[in-house]
């Protein structure tokens, strides 16, 4: 699933390429109704038809494309969504699920194998996202927000930090290399860490997320950023999919485990349950 980097990196490479620009047609095409959720298919397609698009945001993983009419347009990636820029002439790919046509002869292709992809058209953003809390590069993401988060918690830690009220946009593969950058077992009951292993563990999520972005993210399956390239961070990862090969700072072997139902990776002697 494309996290905070991916979205990020997307958002960066459409705004000089759509900030100002108007959609002239959008088709969410046969297979793809899903992905309208507030509208219809064919009233999402009407709405968005004639919209200049005024700015691009993102909060944790959601794009927020904000409309000369004061609506915002809020796409989420979901699991294996990407939206690409390409020329008017390009082919469809083989699993492109909409298509929308832009003032210069270019346009967007949301593409998105799962078909978990989900787009809100509304007038209040956060009406597209309720249970989202601070986007975690932002300064509302901080050790004190996330002490008060996790204290008296008994759910894993690892649990925590996927959930979106608390880090929004962190989610498998960031928190498994945050715990490990900041030497914490991902089932620790979350209560147990102490302000100065929170502080550790904050600091550790800004600089996976810092790193990944730096390598326009990763591509460990379907994702693509805005240009419709792979990211660079997958091959730079510390633990995630990493299970039995040395760990890079103890030589230890990575293993994988299941916390709050998610696979898991880490390193039993860098890591080690409180």
């Amino acid at each position: 699933m494309p996290e905070l980097p991916e979205v990020e990196t997307i958002r960066r490479d459409l705004v000089p390429l759509l900030r100002g620009r108007t959609v002239t047609r959008v088709r969410i095409h046969e297979g793809g109704e899903r992905l309208a959720v507030t509208h219809s298919p064919r009233e999402m397609e009407a709405e968005l038809a004639g919209r200049r698009v005024e700015e691009i945001g993102r909060h944790g993983k959601y794009l927020l494309l904000r409309l000369d009419d004061g609506r915002t347009w809020v796409v989420h990636l979901r699991m294996t969504g990407s939206l690409v820029h390409t020329s008017a002439e390009a082919p469809a790919h083989r699993f492109e699920r909409a298509r929308i046509d832009l003032d210069d002869g270019t346009s967007l292709r949301f593409n998105d194998l799962r078909k978990f992809g989900t787009w809100h058209l509304v007038e209040d953003e956060h009406d597209a996202m309720p249970l989202s809390g601070p986007d975690a590069l932002s300064s509302d993401f901080s050790p004190r927000w996330l002490q008060a988060r996790l204290k008296d918690r008994v759910a894993p830690v690892k649990a925590l930090l996927l959930d979106q009220r608390i880090a929004a946009g962190v989610g498998n593969i960031y928190a498994d290399e945050a715990l490990w950058i900041a030497k914490v077992h991902p089932a620790t009951a979350a209560g147990r860490l102490g302000p100065a292993k929170v502080k550790r563990l904050h600091a550790a999520v800004l600089q996976t997320l810092e790193e990944s972005l730096g390598d326009r993210g990763s591509s460990f399956s379907d994702y693509r950023d805005g240009l419709g390239a792979e990211g660079l961070h997958h091959v730079r990862v510390h633990v995630f999919r990493r299970e039995g090969q040395a760990c890079e700072r103890c030589g230890t072997i990575i293993e994988k485990t299941r916390v709050a139902g998610r696979g898991t990776h880490f390193c039993p002697r860098c890591q080690r349950p409180s």
